[in-house]
């Protein structure tokens, strides 16, 4: 057991968000906390994570804990560079191999049998348990593992304070991961990551040894990852066993469950209340009667299942339709700054098709859509007929200062008040909500404003920027279906791949500043990119081993050849011999010379030193030919 709830409750001011709230995380565990925006997920992770304290019941942890906390916009501030920072986590590990080093150095000039030598030892003993139980031998292939999966690979020297907020976000996540907590609390991990990331943190947390608890409204994040399901819903928490889609099928079945035994116990009751009605004036059968009145009286009643929670419903209609060819791109270019983002796209949606643009953050997606709403001649031709309707991902034209009735019916006058009244209602935005200035409304309720305004405009070509970005697992959902039913055409920017593939017919990706346009669903899209990964793995590695053969060819001799080379490496050996055996004989004559019998002896003098002199020319000859044949 890692934390044990039990009974918690919690609210703000009048607000109850949590209420007899109990589970227990145990060693290991991936779970994924889902449910309704507002409905207090966030908040149970800070209960958990010790930000917050309950306002009754028990929060247990165990003794020594450590804990891991990703918030939803918790970006890591500091001054340092990337690889400074990340460096940071293993400090005391470097700090330990920097010891020994020192240590090894005072060992070699310590004598083996003092009390010195054998502190010595024992203090490098426990400093090398440190680093191996910290795996400090592979930080540096730890850190630069990570950096590279998150898409650091070429920012290790860039200052964390002049990132973006994103990024900031996405280097949290990596110290997180290097610091390996026993948990780790991820609230919407999956924001500002694109795909290859995804796919990336994905495959290293099916490895992570410690627990997991997530938020997440990437259902492919909650499928691949965890392996028990948490619902958050009116306040009470019911646990599914199994992924994302697993939970859905498990969800319907409990409902269906419940309704059957809700009902059997009603006709259980009215069986039991109509025989004592007809038996409890007789005398023959008041006694049976009675029994069953105490029965009645005695039995745990079931409260009828709630139907799930209607979820926002969205409808987007078309008043005319365009003609065949709706968008025509040939020739695009598109730069951001000195930086080409891309050269030549060129591709054709036709009417009714839906295509999502996928690729890495920072190669233009969204920069594309701009692109396409702001250019109406040469490059980008749109079919006769088109009537666009664009949704920005940042919500930037609704006006602040506005309600929420206020921004869709002073925009679309021709709405009765009952009309947008219903349009609002339709999207969960209730009587409460459009009184209020769009200012204070959550990420999610303007998102789902933003959608009625594009619901309203009746466009028959809809270019969305992230639409799923704020709404909850209900929302996105609905949203799938109201936009697989539209009748127009859909190009749209998203990072969620559920709604890819539950949408797209056509995928175009940005990637090395090419535009390619794939036919065919998402399945088939990423079928394609593995093939061709495999493909060029396959070419890279016949690459490899041609350039083996010719390394071989290059380096075949021939019979002559070889014994030309024995003869050279004959010679070298000889020649090292004689520079050795003229080395010794220049040493011993220098001793000869230092004798002072010697000294003192003109003739024998200076005939020592004329052996000197031929001595190192002999020597210079030897070094020369051994220079030569190398």
């Amino acid at each position: 057991m890692l934390i044990d709830l039990e009974n918690v409750r919690f609210g703000y001011d009048d607000k109850i968000l949590l209420e007899d709230v109990c589970f227990t995380l145990s060693e290991g565990e991936r779970v994924g906390l889902i449910g309704p925006n507002g409905e207090g997920k966030t908040t149970l992770l800070r209960l958990m994570a010790g930000l917050l304290s309950p306002d009754a019941g028990t929060i247990r942890k165990k003794s020594g804990l450590k804990i891991g906390y990703l918030e939803q916009n918790g970006g890591l501030e500091s001054q340092k560079t990337v690889l400074e920072e990340m460096r940071a986590v293993f400090a005391n590990v470097y700090r330990a191999m920097d010891e020994q080093r020192e240590i090894s150095r005072s060992l070699a000039q310590t004598d083996e049998e003092s009390e010195q030598y054998r502190a010595l030892s024992a203090r490098f003993e426990h400093l090398e348990k440190l680093i191996a139980a910290a795996d400090g031998y592979n930080a540096d292939v730890r850190i630069k593992t990570v950096l590279n999966g998150m898409g650091f690979a070429s920012m290790y020297e860039q200052t964390i304070a002049i990132m973006s907020g994103g990024e900031k976000t996405r280097l949290q996540l990596c110290r997180l991961l290097l610091e390996q907590p026993d948990i780790l609390f991820l609230d919407e991990p999956t924001n500002h990551l694109d795909m290859p990331t995804l796919f990336w943190l994905e495959d290293y947390l099916q490895t992570y040894t410690g627990a997991i608890f997530t938020v997440s409204h990437d259902r492919y994040f909650l499928d691949a990852v965890v392996g028990k399901i948490l619902e958050l819903e009116g306040r009470h928490i019911r646990a599914f066993r199994g992924n994302y889609s697993k939970y859905k099928v498990l969800k319907q079945q409990q409902y269906e469950h419940d309704c059957k035994e809700y009902e059997k116990q009603q006709e259980e009751i009215a069986a039991l209340q109509d025989y004592v009605a007809r038996n409890i004036v007789r005398a023959t059968t008041a006694k049976s009667a009675q029994s069953r009145v105490k029965k009645l009286e005695s039995m745990p009643l079931l409260s009828k299942p709630l139907p799930p929670p209607q979820p926002p419903k969205f409808c987007f209609e078309i008043t005319e339709r365009c003609e065949e060819r709706a968008l025509e791109v040939e020739g695009l270019c598109l730069r951001a700054g000195e930086k080409t983002l891309f050269e030549n796209a060129q591709f054709t949606l036709r009417r009714g098709e839906k295509a999502a643009i996928v690729g890495e953050n920072g190669t233009g997606k969204s920069s594309l859509i701009r692109a396409l709403l702001t250019r109406r001649e040469g490059c980008v031709r749109w079919g006769r007929g088109v009537k666009i309707g664009y949704y920005d991902q940042e919500n930037a034209d609704l006006d602040a200062d506005e309600t929420v009735l206020g921004a869709l019916w002073h925009k679309y006058t021709a709405l009765s008040q009952t009309q947008a009244r219903a349009l609002l209602a339709r999207a969960k935005l209730d009587a409460e909500d459009i009184e209020k200035p769009v200012r204070s409304l959550s990420g999610g309720e303007r998102a789902k404003l933003a959608l009625v305004l594009l619901e309203a405009q009746k466009a028959n070509f809809l270019l969305l920027d992230e639409p799923t970005n704020h709404l909850d697992l209900q929302a996105r959902e609905s949203l799938e279906a109201a936009l697989r039913d539209f009748e127009g055409t859909l190009l749209f920017v998203s990072h969620d791949r559920y709604f890819i593939a539950n949408l797209a017919d056509r995928i175009i990706e940005i990637a090395d500043a090419t535009v390619t346009l794939y036919p065919g669903g998402y399945d088939r899209f990423t079928a394609a990119r593995q093939a061709a990964a495999r493909q060029a793995e396959e070419e890279a590695k016949a690459a490899k081993e041609q350039d083996r053969a010719a390394a071989k060819t290059a380096s075949y001799r021939s019979k002559a050849d070889r014994a030309e080379e024995a003869k050279r490496k004959q010679r070298l050996k000889q020649i090292e011999q004689s520079i050795a055996d003229t080395e010794q004989a220049i040493a011993a004559l220098n001793e000869k010379i230092a004798d002072p019998a010697v000294a003192a002896d003109f003739r024998k003098m200076n005939e020592a030193c004329a052996q000197l002199d031929r001595l190192h020319a002999q020597l210079d000859e030897l070094y020369a030919d051994y220079e030569t044949l190398l």
